[in-house]
C-alpha cells in the first residue's frame, strides 16, 4: 500500500506545481512598477487595474455548488464496488468509454462526455470548521489576512458585469441576507447576498405608500448623505451599503426573478429543495449575474451513509444533470464555468454507525463550461480508494485552473491589500493543464 502523505506538514504543499512555473512576486512588482501599471487603489486593489477593467467587459460567469458536509466520493464519482470498503452500490457505464461512476447517477451517466473529474484531490482539513472556509478560500499560504471565497474573489477580479445586479448571490435553504465575511480583506462590498429558502430578499417590494418619485428623493438623499459620512473616512463600508442599497433597487426592477417557475421546469430540475434553488440558480445567471452558488445540506452521513446517499443522490443527480444540459441549451455552458464540490470525501473505512467520516485523503471534484476540458477523467486512487496513486491535486491547483477557465492569469493579477501585493491563488500551486482547454 502505498504510505500515507503527512498532509498537516509542509510536504502537502508539494502536491502543487513547483515554484519555477510560477512568476515570483518579486519579479512582477519589479516588472509592473517599471511599466507604471502598479495599483494604487488601496484595501482589495489590483496590481494590473488595466487587466480589471478588460476582465468586467467579460461575459463569463461561474455557477458554484456546493455539497455541505461532504459527498462519498465511493456513492458517487469514484465508486469501488466488490472491495472491502466499496459498500452495498454498484458502479455503471457512462457516456464516456470506460469510465463508470456510481448507479446512484444514472442521468449524470449519460452527460459524462461533457463533463471533466479528477478523482486525485488531496487537501488538508477533516473538519468542517477548518475545511470550509479554507476550501473555498483556496487554502492560500497564511500571510496575516482573511482571505475571500471564490465567490468574493471573483465578484473583485471580473466585476459586476453589465446586469447591475450584485454579482455574488448565494442561493440556500435557511436564512437570507448579506453574508459580508466572504468577502475577507477585500472589504464587505464583495461579501455574498443570500437568498434563503428561495425567497426574495425582505422589504423588497416599496410599501404602497411610497411611490416611484418619492423612492427616487430618498435615493438621492441617501446618496448625499453616505458622500458626507464618507468625506475623511474609511471608504470600504459607506461603498458596502451605497452598493447594497444599489443592488436592492436592481433587484426590485427584476422581480420576476422570484416569479413561480414553469411547471416543466420544476419537473425537469426535480421538486426537491436541491432542485428549486438550482432553478433559482439558472435565473440568476440568465439574468447576468457574475457568481452564483448553490447549496445542498445534509450531506455529513456519520451514520446510516447508505441509506443517506440513496436518497440525497438521486436529488443531486437530477437537479446536476438538468441545469448543465439547460446551459448547455440555452447556449449559455460555453461562458460558464460550473463547479460540484464538497468539503473534503468521505472515508472508504465503514465505522460502527453504518457511516462514513470525514476524509481529505482521496476524493473527486466535477466541473464543466469555459475553458474546460469535456469528456476527461484524470487522477487515480488505489483499489480500495484510501489514497491517490501518482499526481495528486491541492485546491490551490484548483482554484488556479478555474482562474486560468475564466480568462485571468493567476500567475500576473495579484491583490494589492494597503500596499501589500497578495497572490490570488497559492503561489506554489499552477493550474491542473490536464482540466483546461
Amino acid at each position: 500500500m502505498k504510505p500515507k502523505i503527512n498532509l498537516h506538514s509542509s510536504v502537502s504543499k508539494q502536491l502543487c506545481t513547483p515554484a519555477q512555473h510560477v512568476l515570483s512576486r518579486r519579479r512582477l512588482l519589479g516588472a509592473t512598477a517599471a511599466s507604471g501599471l502598479l495599483g494604487m487603489d488601496g484595501l482589495g486593489g489590483l496590481v494590473h487595474p488595466l487587466v480589471a477593467d478588460e476582465l468586467s467587459q467579460s461575459n463569463k460567469q461561474v455557477l458554484f455548488i456546493w455539497i455541505d458536509g461532504g459527498m462519498s466520493q465511493l456513492e458517487s464519482w469514484d465508486p469501488k464496488p466488490n472491495t472491502k470498503f466499496g459498500g452495498p452500490f454498484r458502479s455503471i457505464q457512462t457516456s464516456l468509454p470506460g469510465v463508470r461512476i456510481s448507479e446512484l447517477m444514472p442521468k449524470t451517466a449519460e452527460i459524462m462526455h461533457l463533463l471533466a473529474l479528477d478523482r486525485g484531490v488531496t487537501t488538508v482539513d477533516n473538519s468542517h470548521s477548518a475545511g470550509v472556509p479554507r476550501i473555498q478560500r483556496g487554502d492560500p499560504k497564511d500571510r496575516g489576512v482573511i482571505y475571500p471565497y471564490f465567490g468574493s474573489a471573483v465578484a473583485k477580479l471580473m466585476g459586476q458585469g453589465n446586469s447591475q445586479l450584485p454579482p455574488y448571490i448565494w442561493v440556500k435553504p435557511g436564512s437570507g441576507g448579506f453574508k459580508y465575511q466572504d468577502a475577507g480583506f477585500l472589504g464587505p462590498r464583495y461579501g455574498a447576498l443570500a437568498i434563503g429558502d428561495g425567497q426574495p430578499p425582505p422589504n423588497l417590494l416599496l410599501p404602497e405608500t411610497l411611490n416611484h418619485d418619492d423612492n427616487s428623493s430618498r435615493n438621492r438623499l441617501r446618496n448625499f448623505a453616505n458622500a458626507q459620512y464618507a468625506a475623511g473616512r474609511n471608504p470600504i463600508f459607506g461603498e458596502a451599503q451605497s452598493f447594497v442599497f444599489d443592488s436592492a433597487q436592481a433587484l426590485m426592477n427584476r422581480q420576476a426573478l422570484f416569479a413561480d417557475p414553469d411547471p416543466a421546469d420544476v419537473e425537469l430540475y426535480g421538486d426537491t429543495e436541491l432542485g428549486r434553488d438550482m432553478l433559482i440558480g439558472r435565473k440568476m445567471l440568465e439574468a447576468g449575474v457574475r457568481f452564483v452558488k448553490v447549496n445542498s445540506y445534509g450531506w455529513d452521513t456519520h451514520g446510516d451513509n447508505f441509506n443517506g446517499h440513496a436518497s440525497l443522490m438521486p436529488r443531486f443527480d437530477q437537479s446536476f444533470t438538468a441545469i448543465v444540459l439547460d446551459l448547455q441549451q440555452r447556449g449559455m455552458l460555453d461562458n460558464t464555468l460550473v463547479v460540484a464540490m464538497s468539503e473534503f470525501g468521505r472515508t472508504p473505512r465503514i465505522n460502527g454507525h453504518v457511516g462514513r467520516d470525514h476524509w481529505p485523503e482521496a476524493w473527486s471534484i466535477v466541473m464543466t463550461g469555459t475553458g474546460i476540458r469535456r469528456g476527461v477523467v484524470i487522477g487515480e486512487t488505489n483499489k480500495t480508494g484510501i489514497f491517490v496513486e501518482n499526481d495528486a491535486h491541492d485546491i490551490g491547483d484548483f482554484f488556479h485552473t478555474w482562474f486560468s477557465a475564466l480568462g485571468i492569469d493567476s500567475s500576473k493579477t495579484e491583490y494589492l491589500n494597503n500596499g501589500q501585493p497578495l497572490p490570488i491563488a497559492h503561489d506554489e500551486c499552477g493550474p491542473i493543464k490536464g482540466l483546461l482547454t
